[in-house]
């Protein structure tokens, strides 16, 4: 444990003046009962490992319906669907074990029905375990969504997260509409405000949401694509705003604020009948303006996903000025160069889902929680041509209170682009839609797992176990069932018991069980919350067979390959350090035979030198093995 610490420390340290991902994602492509297949595998800043925790997220799904013909209704929603629905699960296996995985299987089934059909869009991201204290070297970032995977940061600390830097998902969710190309239509013309679908690029385009747009005929002109802004039409008229917790303002009408017709792309549509703790979305991108002078200039990305989990969250002791957790939009570019063309809408902000029981945060060093739209792009020259919507506010999911000391927490819509009618300055578009800071939610229960802060097993008597583990933070938990397995990947229930939610205390729980079956290893706790939300603990190691439970690892020195003899049933993950702690290879190794098993490793590629083989279960080390890699 020590040694993964250390590797940790060196992988955020490494540019400490810059913003650091600390997530691995890849994209699914197909389900099929605890497996996932993977393609747009993106392990630059962490892997994809046996025993470690992921978060299976619905990005986009088919939403839409049948609101996809060219009136004002298109891309309204016609049913939700899964989209934004995100659970987390452990890894228990990956293939090919070293190398890009295009294989992983879960601990337990997914319970939602996540789609990966042709307008949808799911990908798995590593719930980053930061352990069980953490304190920040560098500013952390998220890998921005493109189109397959990104936009999501998500992080774990068992006890306290101390924050001296911010964490930032601004501008890393669904992207912005292109600007149109250039083209002179019809100015102010009955019918420009009826294109709401096309698939020409004299409009322009549609900002990203959550339904993926697979059709050329819905990617250009005015009409909203769910919580992705529609396009400015013709002539010159601005982008919508995308959209999250409140809808997206409309663009600016278009050349001299044609009011009659109005041609500006319309805002994304509010999503708040559907966000929960469990269910956030990406913020909306705003729409592209359209152009016939070359400087007309595309919407603005949306914000991303923060999810969180600590049992406290403390200001650090070297912070200067301020620290934030942030989640949003892009402003718009502005159009510049004298000539006359529209702006694009501002981009959504995203959502931050904060599962943390206190905040422990200084007057010297506060913190800012916000999720605020970016603003539509601003047309000042000489003729009024139009400015874009502003885009809507993101949500905060709190699940306590909302921290009131030294904490400032915000939602702001943006505002709206701004034209210049014969030198005065007037706005033709609109602002985000509802209150601002009407995105900030408290006491709402999330999937992130509650703190079990200790737990243990001891060996009795016989088969006899003694179990016990403290929580912190229960506050919406209705039970917990203790659960067993001989191979850590099939669990079976050993007892229920009911939840006793009283918020930030600690409490023990213990039980001795009698009568245990001498195969089980494995352990876990699951929790299931009132609204039927199920989460699990990571899983724990515990052999009481009796047998001395010995690995092996030979031939020592060896040339080529290792044969790794486990005793029993097994399953966790090999690594190989070398002799200056550098992870080298990793390998899954499982398990399903009572009498042991046989596991050949091939290293011919490493180099010859020392190294260091540790064997692992549920993320707990068991043993450790000096080897020599000779030269040929």
């Amino acid at each position: 444990m020590v040694m993964k610490q250390f590797l940790l420390f060196l992988v955020l340290c490494a540019g400490i003046a810059n913003a650091q991902i600390i997530n691995a994602y890849a994209k699914v492509t197909a389900i099929s009962g605890t497996s996932l297949q993977l393609s747009n595998v993106n392990e630059s800043a962490h892997t994809f490992s046996v025993g470690g925790e992921v978060i299976v997220m619905q990005m986009q799904d088919d939403c839409i319906g049948t609101n996809t013909t060219n009136i004002a209704t298109f891309g309204n929603v016609g049913s939700i669907a899964n989209a934004g629905v995100y659970e987390i699960k452990t890894i228990t296996f990956r293939s090919p074990s070293v190398g890009t995985p295009t294989l992983i299987t879960l601990s337990s089934a997914l319970v939602s029905p996540f789609n990966t059909g042709a307008n949808s869009s799911v990908q798995v991201i590593t719930f980053r375990n930061l352990g069980a204290n953490f304190t920040t070297t560098a500013n952390i970032t998220g890998l921005a969504w493109n189109g397959n995977v990104g936009g999501v940061i998500a992080a774990q600390v068992t006890n306290s997260f101390i924050l001296n830097h911010s964490i930032n998902a601004n501008t890393i969710g669904f992207r912005g509409g292109v600007v149109s190309t250039d083209y002179h239509g019809p100015v102010c013309a009955n019918g420009n405000q009826n294109n709401y679908i096309s698939s020409s690029t004299v409009y322009g385009g549609k900002g990203e949401g959550i339904y993926k747009i697979t059709n050329v005929n819905f990617q250009y002109a005015r009409g909203r694509v769910l919580n992705g802004a529609g396009g400015g039409g013709d002539h010159n008229a601005g982008g919508g705003g995308g959209s999250n917790y409140t809808a997206g303002g409309q663009g600016g009408h278009g050349y001299n604020n044609c009011a009659a017709y109005p041609a500006g792309g319309l805002g994304g549509i509010a999503l708040s009948p559907y966000i929960s703790g469990s269910r956030v979305f990406l913020g909306g991108g705003g729409g592209g303006g359209q152009q016939n002078n070359s400087v007309g200039t595309r919407g603005g990305i949306g914000g991303g996903i923060i999810l969180l989990k600590a049992s406290v969250l403390v200001s650090g002791a070297t912070c200067s000025g301020g620290i934030s957790i942030t989640a949003n939009g892009e402003t718009a570019p502005s159009t510049s160069g004298g000539a006359n063309d529209a702006a694009g809408g501002g981009g959504a902000a995203g959502s931050i889902v904060l599962k943390v029981n206190t905040y422990s945060i200084s007057g010297t060093c506060p913190l800012t929680v916000a999720a605020n739209a970016g603003n539509g792009g601003n047309c000042t020259t000489w003729d009024p041509h139009a400015g874009g919507g502003g885009g809507a506010q993101g949500v905060i999911v709190y699940s306590t209170p909302a921290p009131t000391v030294n904490v400032t927490s915000q939602t702001l819509n943006g505002t709206p682009g701004t034209d210049n009618g014969s030198g005065t300055i007037v706005t033709s578009g609109t602002a985000g839609g509802g209150s601002n800071n009407s995105g900030i939610l408290i006491n709402f229960p999330s999937p992130l797992p509650l703190t079990v802060i200790h737990f243990e097993t001891t060996c009795l008597k016989g088969s006899d176990l003694y179990f016990k583990w403290m929580t912190e933070g229960e506050k919406r938990n209705s039970s917990f069932v203790l659960e067993g397995s001989s191979n850590g990947e099939v669990f079976q229930m050993i007892k229920q018991f009911n939840g006793k939610a009283n918020g930030s205390e600690r409490l023990v729980y213990d039980f001795v069980h009698t009568g245990s079956r001498p195969e089980w290893r494995y352990f876990r706790l699951k929790e299931t919350e009132p609204n039927g939300i199920v989460s699990y603990t990571k899983t724990y190691y515990q052999d009481c067979s009796g047998k001395k439970v010995e690995f092996s690892v030979i031939p020592n020195p060896f040339e080529d390959r290792i044969t790794a003899k486990i005793p029993g049933y097994f399953s966790g993950k090999m690594i190989v350090y070398s002799g200056l702690g550098e992870v080298v290879d990793t390998l899954a190794v499982v398990s399903d035979k009572s009498e042991g098993d046989e596991i050949v490793w091939d290293l011919s590629k490493v180099t010859a030198g020392i190294y260091y083989v540790v064997i692992y279960s549920a993320d707990e080390m068991l043993q450790s093995f000096k080897l020599i890699k000779q030269a040929h």
